[in-house]
């Protein structure tokens, strides 16, 4: 049996729930803001700000540069996008009326193919919005060679990539914002919660006022947002943005204090299952698995069948039937969902590897232990079934 994800908690995090419990405090408060202050060190940033989840993270990233000084979004603007991510990648995009164009992605890597992105840009787009999917890094190097001289801000969902490096820097860190998830299944867990890192201070403050319902109260005096008084009773319900309620609870904080000093030995883990699943997986003949852009994180292992959708769906439910829980390569292409008659969208080339990758990818579960096991004998009942 190989479950899709499970818990890394151990008595540290239920007496950190127990001190929060005992606290009688439980909204935003000193965890979440010493968990942020931890998260921005550990990843390198000047500012990390906590929300309720990882779509709430996207949503806050781009709600803040429609208010931004320097890199302000406009209704009509365009974004690039991958055809391949979650649907929260989008959501953001459609609820602010931007034009969304989505492309290809690499069959190799499952991320934005860089060539396609070459071809998409025109002087109507004004942001990228990379996904690392996966656990793996984009190639940033190639990336921010090509928007290098243009009006282009780069955004980052890693909401599936904490802890992946390329050329030894965080995902994440590589644009103007990046954004993560702490849910359950992903690397480390705080029930439900997100997190939106940046080094601008302008952003920063924006998203302090637009997380907690556009009020100036979590603002500090001196702030890019507005001139504030020093008068707590004054400033208690002052709106200045509209805004959201996106905050997490204490106990989220107080979880993420201890995950994060584990975040390290979790990846460690998951790379060592990574390392035996590139050995019995890469050379089986049918099949062909992500391909690493500097070092992933390994949030599952994708697997893609060249026979087809037949051959797909009959080892999903061969696998299922033994435990092994298979989910689809995230979406899958997400322009064929329903939901995409409500976009305002555009289509680069053909989306054939999106395509391949709805119809015949899948991916399984990684984890922070030793699966080794449970990886060959999943590699030998595949073997099998595509002899």
């Amino acid at each position: 049996m190989l479950p899709l994800a499970t818990s890394t908690w151990d008595e540290q995090e239920y007496e950190a729930l127990q001190e929060v419990i005992k606290s009688g405090m439980f909204t935003m408060g000193k965890h979440v803001q010493e968990f942020e202050a931890s998260f921005a060190d550990f990843f390198g940033s000047r500012y990390a700000v906590m929300v309720n989840s990882g779509s709430s993270a996207n949503l806050l990233a781009i709600a803040a540069l429609f208010y931004h000084s320097k890199n302000a979004l406009r209704p009509g603007d365009e974004v690039i996008v991958p055809a391949v991510s979650w649907a929260t990648t989008y959501y953001p995009l459609y609820q602010y009326g931007l034009k969304i164009k989505f492309i290809d992605v690499n069959k190799d890597t499952l991320n934005m193919d860089i060539d396609e992105v070459s071809k998409a840009i025109n002087n109507k787009t004004r942001a990228i919005f990379a996904v690392n999917l996966l656990g793996n890094p984009m190639d940033f190097n190639k990336l921010n060679a090509l928007i290098a001289d243009r009006n282009i801000v780069l955004l980052e969902d890693n909401c599936e990539s904490m802890g992946a490096l390329f050329n030894g820097k965080q995902a994440g860190t590589f644009g103007l914002m990046g954004t993560f998830s702490t849910f359950f299944s992903h690397h480390i867990s705080t029930m439900e919660g997100g997190v939106v890192v940046t080094d601008d201070e302008e952003l920063h403050h924006i998203m302090l006022s637009l997380r907690a319902h556009g009020w100036t109260r979590n603002l500090p005096i001196d702030n890019k947002v507005c001139i504030k008084s020093d008068n707590p009773f004054e400033e208690s319900f002052r709106f200045v943005l509209p805004g959201y309620n996106l905050r997490p609870l204490e106990m989220s904080g107080a979880l993420g204090k201890i995950q994060l000093k584990k975040l390290q030995s979790i990846v460690d883990g998951r790379r060592k299952n990574a390392l035996i699943f590139q050995k019995l997986f890469s050379e089986i003949p049918g099949l062909s698995i992500q391909k690493e852009t500097g070092d992933s994180s390994w949030f599952g292992f994708a697997l893609m069948i060249a026979e087809g959708k037949t051959k797909r769906d009959h080892l999903v439910k061969l696998l299922s039937s033994k435990g092994i829980d298979c989910r689809p390569v995230v979406a899958g292409n997400f322009v064929r969902n329903p939901v995409i008659k409500y976009f305002d969208y555009s289509v680069q080339g053909d989306l054939k590897n999106s395509e391949f990758i709805s119809d015949c990818g899948f991916f399984i579960g990684n984890h922070h232990y030793d699966i080794s096991s449970e990886l060959e004998s999943i590699s030998n009942l595949i073997r099998t079934e595509l002899q």
